[in-house]
């Protein structure tokens, strides 16, 4: 197997340590395209696509595989052991973040820090954690994406986004998310948002920074606390940005909070 292939990799940069972005659900590589240049002077810069995403290899998508995220940690452990990896700075968006938290548990040596961008661990509320979505509302949330793949993306990547105030985010989301093949989508998706990592968190001995927004409707203030709570030593980053997807919404405070870190 071609994993570099598989998984379309792109490999710049000048530094010798490592840097890996990894991006959420609905997304590709470019959505990075503001933050990742921005240390190709001072690191090795690898970017990927989750298989069924962006210019992966979509004959590669497995329904058994990606039925955990773990089939994805398998994926990003392979890429960094294909790629000679040690003590890599991760950096991922959304579901990425728990699918880097993972491979970071199978294979510790890769990576010597990590950076979780608007992470969660469970997305549905349990007891006295509250996700931000009742059990309802992620089924009905995943019946809408099964029935109707367009119309869910265009109802929802604009909620996600946030930054009502700039619709061109929200459109960029949109059509990254109508291009995704929908099949995968919705598998995808019942994978990301009934997964729960909450024991996970604990395992992580890798230095951790959490970058968290505003107005986060995927992943609120009181998710990305827990998450700091959870994981020993990690450090919070409350960002000015709102929304979901502060890689395009406010690249520069991302960079700035990356760099401060590293």
């Amino acid at each position: 197997m071609d994993i570099r292939k598989r998984n379309n990799v792109h490999v710049t940069g000048q530094g010798d340590r490592p840097m890996v972005f990894a991006h959420g659900f609905g997304c590709d590589q470019n959505m990075w395209r503001f933050v990742a240049p921005q240390f190709e002077r001072d690191f090795k810069v690898v970017l990927f696509d989750q298989v069924g995403a962006g210019g992966s290899d979509l004959s590669a998508y497995d329904k058994t595989k990606y039925s955990t995220l773990h089939g994805y940690a398998d994926d990003l452990v392979e890429i960094g052991r294909d790629l000679g990896l040690k003590d890599a700075v991760f950096v991922g968006h959304s579901v990425s973040a728990m699918i880097g938290l993972l491979a970071s548990l199978k294979a510790p040596e890769l990576f010597g820090r990590m950076v979780l961008v608007g992470p969660s661990p469970r997305y549905i509320d349990d007891g006295e954690y509250v996700g931000g979505f009742t059990e309802k509302q992620i089924a009905e949330l995943l019946e809408f994406l099964e029935d109707n793949h367009m119309g869910w993306s265009a109802a929802m990547a604009p909620s996600i986004m946030g930054n009502a105030d700039r619709p061109e985010l929200g459109e960029e989301l949109t059509n990254s998310f109508c291009r995704t093949d929908p099949e995968i989508a919705k598998a995808f998706a019942r994978v990301t948002f009934t997964s729960d990592n909450r024991k996970d968190l604990s395992k992580v001995t890798i230095p951790t920074l959490i970058l968290q927004c505003s107005e986060d409707i995927i992943a609120s203030e009181a998710v990305g606390e827990f998450v700091r709570s959870q994981i020993p030593g990690s450090e919070i980053v409350f960002l000015r940005a709102t929304g979901h997807c502060p890689n395009l919404s406010a690249p520069a405070e991302v960079v700035s909070a990356i760099r401060a870190y590293v």
